[in-house]
């Protein structure tokens, strides 16, 4: 809706809220929304016609008034809403806060979360996953996270290895390789060729392409 106001979020807010048994009142003090329920603690909502940061800096301002405090925007079609949702659904539970959007077709409303102490979950696989990458990195080959060619992991460090064997030995059965680089999953590393670095030219013997002499120029500093 091109012409839609913020004071057309009210309503559904509000009679979203009276249904909770809450007596609404719109603007009260530098609050678009505040909401009363016997002696409980205040409900704050503002109201805006899409995120922004300012919107973020006003409902972190309420929280010094009280703990329960939503953003409402209003919902709109396709895939850059859902995912600038998604993001701030998100960063709202990180913040504390509560998150509201309103269709302003016919007043539907959702509550994608309410307000609360962030408790994020962790992930052990993607912790494991980091400390192995940390453990099997030789050096600190990324200067501030990128290089020019990209990031160097530990993969491409092992690709480096069996391609600097190759490029002084020339081709190599992969278990061969495997030992004197030190590289235990060499023969598969080779053979998933994700690099274009390697072709097999024998059953189980793999040599360096073009490509693979370019990388091991492009990458030389990355195995320290």
């Amino acid at each position: 809706m091109s012409d839609a106001r913020e004071t057309d979020l009210y309503p559904p807010v509000k009679a979203f809220l009276q249904r909770q048994g809450y007596e609404v009142k719109a603007e009260v003090g530098a609050a678009d929304v505040v909401a009363m329920r016997g002696d409980g603690p205040p409900v704050i909502v503002e109201l805006k016609l899409g995120f922004s940061l300012a919107l973020l800096h006003q409902c972190v301002a309420r929280l010094k008034v009280t703990d329960d405090v939503y953003m409402a925007v209003e919902r709109k079609r396709g895939k850059p809403f859902q995912k600038a949702l998604k993001d701030m659904t998100t960063l709202a539970r990180r913040l504390g806060l509560g998150l509201i959007t309103v269709r302003l077709s016919d007043g539907h409303l959702e509550v994608h979360c309410d307000p609360g102490p962030y408790a994020p979950r962790k992930s052990k696989k993607r912790s494991d996953r980091l400390l192995r990458e940390f453990a099997r990195r030789e050096g600190d080959p990324n200067d501030g996270g990128q290089t020019r060619y990209g990031l160097v992991t530990a993969y491409r460090q092992d690709a480096l290895k069996c391609a600097t064997y190759l490029a002084e030995a020339g081709a190599e059965k992969g278990a061969i390789i495997a030992k004197a680089t030190g590289v235990p999953n060499a023969t598969t590393l080779m053979r998933d060729n994700h690099y274009g670095w390697f072709e097999r030219v024998e059953t189980g013997i793999y040599d360096l392409t073009d490509a693979g002499r370019k990388g091991l120029a492009d990458w030389a500093d990355a195995l320290g």
